[in-house]
């Protein structure tokens, strides 16, 4: 091996470590090969189960070149039987080189002579090595056609070929498992992932909803970026790393109570426990009318006040949003008591109650509102205990930012623009969208996707989310479904 031939497959393996795209690398192998042997012809097999398949065909001085999406090889892969060369080579994990095909008869060529008989060619010298990787395991087949002279005439392959095929069929072996542990690495991520919106979802299906909704408009959105030139637009790393992080970005709901997080109304479980109590009052009322201690007018009083006081509380349990009157009947209500059965004084509503039937906008209380929060925590808790691969170190900090803010009035950290990257911006403008057009809310009703941009780009002018970005996000129309 001379100076010059191992600097050229030191190149070659460089390459062929390098590259990052399957289909690419099939190619990339099989044509170093050729350019290593200066050879005119070549197949490249791969083994699956126990047939070798065609990957790729070379005929260079045919301008033939077949095998990849655009090119599909539709010939019957080859039997792992001993009278082919190629499944020899696998079978026997060795080296073979045959000076002329057409005065050998260890090997069945028949499909060579075929060919040539069909296309003019003259099939005259074969090399062909076996494709295995650091362990030991075949993966395929290198098959290379007739050496060139100088002049271009088919020769053999010289014995100082041989190590170098062999060396460079091992690398694009390693090449091609490495390729295939990084996707099973992938996969492996994907069905975590798979099995933690599961999880959600099993817990509150509104919530993978949510998250499924998210994935979509941020696909779609990427897309547009990347069809309209936008230099914003991301690498296919930086996409899948995102994108992981918007399916991963409410995993810490996994420890919210559902009491809390599927709270649809101010009172929750609690509404029933009121109308128990109303009820209790009302049967009082009617014992004391019966024993003489109430009078018929005293009696319907009570039961219309307990009516209109009722009839207050179930409005404000579901109402949108409780006006500043509507509070203060509350707290007046909240004042009264009744006599128990017992002689003891209870009052109509609990405090929890009215902190409940209190809140102005939404369900939940200050004290829940901390709890659903944690959420956030919790997300980057739990993505902190998983060993992601170095392009997707990123998704624990951004799936735990998801709720901060450009202003700094976000939680749980309270940062601000400098600290907050592009992709997080995004992941809480989707976060948003999605929360207020989402049709599956327990707790609200579906909001017009022109409101919720209003309301975005609102939150936009008041410095909370970037507006270049809402901006095109708007353009983008990333929710409407395309054909």
């Amino acid at each position: 091996m001379t100076p010059q031939h191992m600097q050229t497959l030191l190149d070659i393996c460089t390459a062929l470590s390098a590259e990052r795209d399957r289909e690419a690398l099939l190619s990339r192998i099989l044509d170093a090969a050729m350019d290593l042997t200066s050879c005119d012809g070549g197949t490249l097999y791969l083994l699956e189960e126990n047939d070798l398949h065609f990957c790729r065909m070379v005929t260079r001085s045919f301008g033939l070149r077949q095998g990849g999406h655009d090119a599909p090889i539709t010939l019957p892969p080859v039997p792992l039987k001993p009278p082919h060369i190629c499944a020899r080579a696998v079978l026997e994990n060795r080296l073979i080189n045959v000076p002329d095909v057409h005065n050998n008869h260890d090997f069945d060529f028949s499909g060579a002579r075929r060919y040539d008989a069909m296309t003019g060619y003259h099939t005259r010298s074969m090399l062909v090595t076996p494709m295995a990787n650091d362990r030991g395991e075949l993966i395929g087949a290198l098959q290379l056609i007739n050496a060139l002279t100088e002049d271009g005439q088919p020769t053999d392959f010289t014995p100082g070929m041989e190590p170098l095929v062999t060396a460079l069929a091992s690398q694009a072996a390693i090449s091609l498992t490495n390729m295939r542990y990084a996707e099973q690495i992938t996969e492996l991520l994907d069905s975590l992932v798979g099995a933690l919106s599961a999880a959600i979802d099993q817990r509150t299906p509104y919530n993978a909803n949510h998250t499924r909704n998210m994935v979509k408009y941020a696909s779609r959105f990427l897309d547009w970026l990347e069809n309209s030139g936008d230099p914003r637009s991301f690498d296919p790393d930086r996409r899948r790393a995102f994108l992981l992080s918007v399916w991963l970005h409410d995993v810490g709901k996994l420890v919210v109570p559902l009491e809390v997080m599927d709270k649809s109304t101010r009172l929750g479980a609690g509404l029933e426990r009121i109308e128990q109590r109303f009820r209790d009052m009302a049967l009082l009322d009617r014992i004391a009318l019966l024993e003489g201690k109430l009078d018929e007018p005293a009696f319907a009083a009570g039961a219309a006040e307990r009516e209109a006081a009722l009839d207050l509380i179930r409005k404000s349990n579901t109402a949108g949003f409780l006006p500043d009157e509507s509070i203060a009947a509350i707290e007046k209500l909240a004042k009264r008591t009744y006599t128990d059965e017992n002689g003891r004084e209870q009052p109509w509503l609990t405090e929890q109650e009215r902190l409940s039937l209190s809140v102005r906008k939404g369900t939940l209380t200050a004290e829940e509102r901390a709890v659903m929060e944690g959420h956030v925590t919790a997300t980057a808790h739990i993505l902190d205990q998983v060993s992601f691969p170095r392009e997707y170190a990123h998704v624990p900090e951004w799936a735990g930012a998801h709720h901060e803010l450009l202003n700094g009035t976000g939680y749980p950290d309270h940062r601000t623009a400098d600290s907050l990257p592009r992709e997080v911006r995004l992941l809480t403008i989707l976060d948003v969208f999605d929360a207020l057009t989402a049709r599956d809310r327990p707790y609200k009703p579906p909001m017009p996707v022109e409101k919720a941009l209003a309301i975005l780009h609102s939150m936009a002018d008041e410095g909370s989310l970037d507006e270049d970005l809402l901006s095109l996000f708007e353009i983008s129309r990333a929710w409407e479904e395309t054909t």
